[in-house]
């Protein structure tokens, strides 16, 4: 069950051309992630979020119907999200929030970057390096994407590193 974080400038593209690169970010997780391939895209963009696009995979559960994300105003938003689904977020931010520099490998960066946050387990070093070439291959063909603006990390967390709420660790209790 992966989660991604997928940060980007903020009014660099339109919400179809992130939907788009969220689209292929996904596909390339159920190819080398080899999450079910079955699983369908659900869309909330809220305006008191104005600046975040959470994209989620649900699938129904009795074990938890609904999860509530509440926004800074106060408002509940109820978004059905099963703890087996990948979970995407699209968070844009202003040009003077993402500083990222080339590492001296003389990568050129411009607005279009794209900075992805791969929360994982299991994957081996050799999944992980065919995930980051096809991703960057498709960002290209699909999205116009050039190499040096895509940076992309994988964190490897363990089954205690998640909660999905109740201040239980679901993965431990049996629950999942």
């Amino acid at each position: 069950m992966p989660n991604i974080n997928i940060h980007t400038i903020k009014g660099v593209r339109s919400p179809e051309e992130l939907r788009k690169l969220a689209d292929v970010v996904q596909q390339c997780s159920l190819d080398f992630f080899k999450a079910p391939p079955k699983d369908r895209y659900q869309v909330c963009l809220c305006p008191r979020l104005a600046s975040t696009l959470i994209v989620f995979r649900p699938r129904p559960s009795p074990l938890l119907p609904f999860q509530y994300l509440r926004a800074a105003s106060g408002h509940a938003l109820k978004l059905t999200l099963c703890p087996c689904s990948t979970v995407q977020i699209i968070t844009q931010h202003e040009p003077y929030e993402i500083i990222c520099e080339d590492t001296n490998l003389g990568l050129k960066r411009t607005d279009h970057l794209v900075f992805i946050q791969v929360f994982q387990q299991g994957r081996t070093a050799e999944v992980k390096q065919q995930f980051y070439a096809k991703l960057a291959e498709r960002l290209k063909a699909e999205c116009g994407l050039e190499g040096g603006d895509l940076l992309v990390t994988c964190i490897e967390n363990r089954k205690e590193d998640w909660s999905f709420g109740n201040g239980e660790a679901q993965f431990l209790t049996g629950a999942l």
